[in-house]
């Protein structure tokens, strides 16, 4: 094989430079972009009915996404209090226990195939599993949804996060007459805490944004939230049905929740990178 010369590979290193430059720049600008008419459109929308009252008809001033806001907390939270012990559960035993056993093997590979399943099947197949047998939409049901989307991104950065932790570590607490168990939560968790709450924080803000499987489970609401075993509002279904009436304010709360939505997820994430990155 002739070995190629020097200028040809400085041409290829050059450009490869330029095309990953590029790259990094147009994404850049799409994100600012996207920012930019959000914000702009969005801003105006803001004020004390938007956060504290409830939807109103078309043309009737002083209505909010208060409602929404509420019912999408609740889900989020439901979400992530199912799918977080059970994500941490399913890592420990992927990086402390099962590791190269064939269970082991099993569930990476289900959690990976998770990961890439369309949110709206998982939508669909919690219709079919809660919606069609329930009879009727719920707040749990999207719950569900939402917490199955979390599962297999806290069972990973779970896993991934522990296996950093030293061995040394483990070898420490285990000579000094440690049980397994002890030395998992006191010394190993103690570790890697950093890190699975960053995994935590990215699978919320991965959710944040559904629309989808909401649309099969929670459905929507105009009403305050009194139960979660009722159609439930949320903001991503409200910003849906909003932006595609054709009413100027409702269009305009459609821009203004989608900052709100906008707003949180970049919150979210700088602080999960922040975490991993040890600054706070």
């Amino acid at each position: 094989m002739k070995p190629r010369s020097i200028r040809s590979r400085r041409f290829v290193d050059r450009a490869v430079k330029v095309l990953s430059v590029s790259s990094a720049l147009v994404g850049l600008v799409a994100l600012a972009w996207i920012l930019y008419e959000v914000i702009r459109r969005g801003i105006g929308a803001f004020n004390i009915s938007f956060f504290t009252k409830a939807a109103t008809p078309p043309g009737v001033p002083g209505g909010g996404v208060a409602n929404a806001l509420v019912g999408t907390l609740l889900m989020t939270v439901l979400a992530t209090v199912i799918a977080t012990p059970l994500g941490i559960l399913a890592g420990v035993f992927l990086a402390e226990f099962g590791k190269r056993s064939r269970l082991a093997a099993a569930a990476r590979f289900a959690s990976n195939a998770l990961i890439g399943v369309p949110s709206i099947i998982i939508g669909l197949f919690v219709y079919g599993l809660l919606v069609v047998t329930t009879g009727g939409f719920s707040g749990y049901a999207g719950a569900a949804a939402l917490a199955i989307i979390m599962l297999p991104i806290v069972a990973r950065t779970a896993e991934d996060m522990l296996n950093l932790v030293p061995d040394s570590l483990r070898e420490s607490a285990l000579a000094l007459g440690a049980p397994r168990w002890r030395t998992t939560l006191g010394v190993v968790f103690r570790a890697a805490r950093a890190g699975m709450l960053t995994g935590v924080l990215l699978a919320v803000a991965r959710i944040s944004g559904e629309t989808a499987p909401l649309l099969f489970t929670a459905l929507n609401s105009p009403y305050w939230t009194h139960s979660l075993a009722e159609p439930t509002p949320n903001l991503t279904v409200t910003i849906f049905n909003y932006a595609m009436s054709p009413y100027h304010d409702w269009q305009r709360m459609a821009w203004g929740a989608s900052l709100l939505i906008t707003a949180g997820v970049l919150l979210t994430t700088i602080s999960a990178r922040a975490l991993l990155r040890g600054k706070i």
